[in-house]
């Protein structure tokens, strides 16, 4: 039987971090899946960073908009981060996306990686089940002009310096004014986003299905400011009022610094993220596996 998926690109980890045993751990399994994904009869292409860090010539690369024009679906090796680091690039594209965990949550990674062989065939002959994540547009404002400009699949976070006390921020949405927050900082975060840095903050869990944002404050100075949900067609804007040495990152993996004045603008990217996860996949499975929900129960 033919691949529904005959032309797969293969993403994997390949930041600084990672050396010794464990760097030869990680490239042995990108020859291991490659290896297996040609014998399933599949043209298998890396992304460059891939293919330097992997080592593997026998392979051609391919840039991101080149995969994203010619590739049927890419296959992602390593935990959440990496994949919300590629999700990211390849959201313009509409390629859609199967992880492989070879970090620990594995939210969005869903496919044991000692167990890819026996989960990954029927995905590449049709088998499986399709779901769409909602992505962030964030934008920096300073008089006027855009400063920096970024997608996030997680959150978009704005949060005092590390020397400093709290920072003082305007929250405006849809153009109205919701309060003045004086805080450690403030949480923009996606369904997708809403079991990461959201959740530790006490922000809800949300359906993916849900057309919705959490904003939640990081540790309040007022303790009846809490994490609320608003409409994902709303634009949310966060000023820095006051404090020192202020940033915005962007699913954790990009930075912007802000001063005193700057806007951060967030809204709805007109793109989506597809996944692609294994026949009967629902998100309540990975919710009680991954939150340890009814151990220790009878």
């Amino acid at each position: 039987m033919k691949p529904k998926f005959r032309h797969v690109a293969l993403f994997g980890k390949h930041h600084t971090t990672i050396s010794g045993a464990a760097l030869e751990s990680s490239r042995r399994v990108l020859d291991d899946v490659a290896h297996f994904l040609s014998r399933q009869g599949c043209d298998v292409v890396l992304d460059p960073d891939t293919a330097l860090y992997a080592g593997l010539s026998q392979y051609p690369s391919m840039t991101i908009a080149e995969i994203g024009a010619q590739c049927d679906a890419g296959l992602v090796i390593g935990g959440d981060g990496t994949m919300l680091g590629i999700g990211r690039q390849i959201a313009r594209y509409g390629l859609p996306l199967i992880g492989i965990n070879q970090g620990r949550l594995g939210f969005i990674t869903d496919i044991p990686i000692d167990k890819y062989q026996e989960t990954l065939q029927p995905i590449l002959n049709g088998q499986f089940e399709s779901e769409e994540r909602c992505v962030l547009q964030a934008k920096v404002l300073r008089d006027s002009d855009c400063v920096f400009d970024a997608l996030a699949l997680n959150d978009v976070v704005v949060y005092r310096g590390g020397t400093s006390g709290m920072v003082e921020l305007r929250v405006e949405v849809d153009g109205r004014f919701v309060s003045n927050q004086r805080a450690d900082g403030l949480i923009i975060a996606t369904p997708t986003g809403s079991t990461a840095y959201s959740l530790s903050a006490g922000g809800p869990l949300m359906h993916p299905s849900i057309g919705g944002w959490v904003m939640a404050p990081i540790a309040p100075h007022t303790l009846s400011n809490r994490p609320i949900v608003l409409s994902d067609s709303s634009e949310i804007s966060i000023e820095v009022v006051s404090g020192r040495n202020a940033s915005a990152n962007f699913d954790m993996q990009s930075l912007a610094s802000l001063l005193i004045g700057d806007r951060v603008m967030v809204r709805r990217s007109e793109h989506r993220v597809r996944f692609l996860h294994p026949a009967g996949w629902n998100y309540f499975d990975t919710l009680r596996k991954k939150m340890h929900w009814n151990e220790g129960g009878s």
